[in-house]
């Protein structure tokens, strides 16, 4: 189906974060994914490679994300770039929730620190 109406998006809650999936295969994307991810205030996501590339676009907040062991302070209107084989930390040091609009292609996975490897629902 070419339009997901916001009701028939998916939510998924993972490490204290809101997932809500719109492109997804079930939603009739063939290549691509996409969802929107609300962050509460204080939440540390743990540090994680990702095996595909993923487009951040931070669209209300404040983040702290550190790729690769570089922190980068990113705010509304930015937008970041995660490379495969990254290894990437999200925090959300503020006061207000973090909203982003997140694209990667079909199949992301991603590795913990300690070996886990989480394939998201959300991803394909």
């Amino acid at each position: 189906m070419p339009v997901v109406r916001p009701s028939e998006a998916v939510v998924h809650e993972m490490h204290g974060v809101r997932f809500v999936s719109c492109a997804t295969p079930s939603t009739g994307s063939r290549e691509l994914c996409a969802w929107r991810s609300e962050i509460p205030a204080g939440t540390r996501a743990p540090a994680h490679t990702v095996n595909r590339e993923e487009i951040l676009h931070l669209l209300e907040g404040e983040l702290l994300i550190t790729l690769d062991g570089v922190a980068h302070r990113v705010t509304a209107g930015d937008t970041v770039i995660v490379r495969p084989g990254a290894t990437l930390a999200v925090e959300n040091p503020s006061a207000g929730t973090a909203v982003s609009w997140v694209t990667t292609s079909r199949g992301l996975e991603a590795t913990l620190a300690d070996g886990t490897r989480i394939a998201p629902p959300w991803a394909g």
